[in-house]
């Protein structure tokens, strides 16, 4: 997700390189509050999602390497919050059921809508949008396999072959309508490159450069006009110039670690500051020789001796101002979804504190054997590992500096590789690497389903060199894969027959640790309350305030308002 984590296109982006921060604030229009960056009663809010080098020219919603534009200018039908439980906001979409076995879903949608060309939007473009899906394995992460068709102006009916109650906030929150008329003629919709989007939502396209690019209210809007007129994206040389950007008044909303996070009201004055536990913070291993992966990460018992080689105590501390929390090793969160972490796993939640016997145990039961260097090795090969990671995340690379020390007195070598964001993503999706930092983002709706579904699901990865998404692991397994179908047809209201299920892929995925958990990360995200109000809090959170997070993002914009 960048995502985080792009996760299933969610991107989890926390810094970048692109020269120092007086040019890039320069170049993106926010030197001086006068001009939207850091005035009071300005009508531009300025955004730092931690964009790693130049922006791509490419607002298609279904590229991998999209910019951004899902929830602004591309809807969804409903909005699903993450952050917590509460019903799906009707965005496209004003109604939806399913029929009683889950084998079809009877949507409706928005009258009186048009595409910012100004084309009338139909139900016809949903049923486009969704069978287009289905066609494209690359766009198609999820495993879609409805077939969409409009009943009239107004209604589509979704039809499956077998119960699909799973694939409802999927759908219906992270498929991003496109317009029929224009979309038909692209030959491949995963690639096609977009630059000037055709869009419904609150926002369009307004000026783009390699530095900044700005979003521009939408005034035939369905839901009138955003209050906020201008959203101006920046890059910065990562998070120490994120932090300035902040200190200075000059980026309006960001989400990474900045200096006294603890304090932000008083350190960074007219800033608020929210903490949201969510995505889990691993090390990523290519971890399936039948798929290509090669390196001692292949290998299940160096993944459980690093998982008890780290004090995660000091990772917190040291990389995360303590602003993360203890990881289950099930791949489900133990905070919202504390009810289904599973009683059957051998442990409930990875140990904050190191266990180096238990590791150095582990190696040596799988043949390991220390080496003059004091490093372990087994036929000859050292336990040396490379860790990925992208330049400028200051966090995530203080949390490989850290856990290289830590595991070394386990007698395993990490060292760590600086890519460009473009480089990491690139290296993430195609296999090449043997560790690399990120997340585990959570998927369309506060249910464990989804992010197992993702990053666990055999149909969502590929061998070393094509692409997977999102299951980089390259993790398979049979048992996974049939319990993740079985849960995908039972109705979340049967809590019994879901856990059983969510049992058997939990203690699986434990034996394995294709993800090696570190910790549940905490998102903190910093926002101009002098200049905005109507931000999500702790009592109002209304959207997940992930500023790098679609459609999240719209969902916020769509709440605020200058300050008077």
């Amino acid at each position: 997700m960048s995502v985080h984590t792009r996760v299933g296109r969610g991107r989890r982006v926390r810094g970048a390189v692109v020269g120092v921060l007086a040019v890039a604030l320069s170049a993106a229009g926010c030197a001086g509050s006068s001009d939207g960056g850091g005035g009071k009663n300005a009508d531009t809010l300025i955004a730092y999602t931690g964009q790693a080098g130049d922006y791509q020219y490419n607002f298609n919603p279904w590229s991998p390497t999209h910019i951004g534009g899902g929830g602004t200018i591309f809807e969804p039908l409903f909005y699903y919050n993450v952050a917590r439980q509460m019903d799906p906001v009707p965005r496209l979409g004003t109604a939806f059921q399913w029929n009683e076995d889950g084998t079809q879903l009877k949507i409706t949608t928005r009258a009186g809508v048009k595409w910012t060309d100004g084309q009338k939007f139909t139900a016809a473009d949903v049923a486009f949008t969704f069978n287009m899906i289905k066609k494209n394995k690359t766009i198609n992460n999820t495993g879609y396999d409805g077939t969409a068709k409009a009943v009239d102006g107004t209604h589509v009916v979704v039809d499956f072959d077998k119960p699909a109650f799973m694939d409802g906030p999927q759908i219906l929150g992270k498929f991003f309508i496109v317009p029929e008329h224009v979309w038909k003629k692209y030959a491949d919709p995963a690639t096609n490159t977009v630059k000037n989007p055709v869009g419904t939502g609150p926002y369009k396209l307004g000026d783009f450069k390699a530095q900044a690019f700005t979003l521009t209210a939408n005034k035939g809007y369905w839901g009138g006009a955003p209050k906020v007129k201008n959203v101006r994206y920046i890059a910065l040389s990562g998070n120490q110039s994120g932090a300035d950007a902040l200190k200075a008044g000059q980026v309006d909303w960001m989400t990474g670690p900045v200096p006294g996070i603890e304090n932000v009201p008083k350190n960074y004055p007219g800033y608020q500051s929210i903490t949201t536990p969510l995505n889990q913070t691993a090390l990523f291993t290519c971890s399936n020789t039948d798929l290509g992966c090669k390196g001692p990460q292949t290998d299940p018992a160096v993944r459980k001796a690093i998982y008890y080689a780290l004090d995660r105590t000091q990772v917190n501390k040291l990389a995360f101002d303590n602003t993360s929390s203890e990881i289950s090793p099930g791949g489900v969160i133990p905070g919202r979804d504390k009810k289904y972490v599973s009683g059957k796993l051998s442990e409930h939640l990875a140990p904050m504190s190191p266990q180096l016997s238990k590791a150095t145990g582990i190696l040596e039961a799988a043949g390991y054997t220390k080496d003059s260097k004091g490093l372990y090795a087994k036929n000859g090969e050292e336990l040396s590992l490379t860790v990925k990671v992208v330049s400028g995340w200051t966090d995530y690379i203080t949390a490989v500096n850290t856990m290289a020390q830590q595991v070394k007195k386990a007698g395993i070598k990490l060292t760590m590789q600086q890519q460009s964001w473009n480089e990491w993503a690139d290296a993430r999706g195609q296999g090449h690497f043997e560790l690399l930092i990120d997340a585990l983002t959570q998927g369309p709706a506060p249910d464990p389903y989804f992010a197992l579904d993702y990053f666990f699901d055999g149909k969502n990865t590929a061998e070393v060199g094509k692409t997977a998404n999102p299951n980089f692991s390259r993790f398979k397994n049979a048992k996974v894969d049939t319990a993740l179908a079985r849960l995908k047809t039972i109705n979340q209201d049967d809590t019994a027959a879901r856990q059983a299920q969510l049992d058997i892929i939990q203690t699986e995925i434990e034996k394995s640790l294709p993800y090696i958990p570190v910790l549940t990360g905490g998102t903190t995200s910093e926002f101009n309350t002098a200049k905005f109000t109507g931000w999500p809090s702790a009592n109002n959170l209304y959207a997940f305030p992930a500023v790098w997070s679609t459609p999240d993002d719209s969902q916020v914009y769509l709440h605020l308002k200058p300050a008077k």
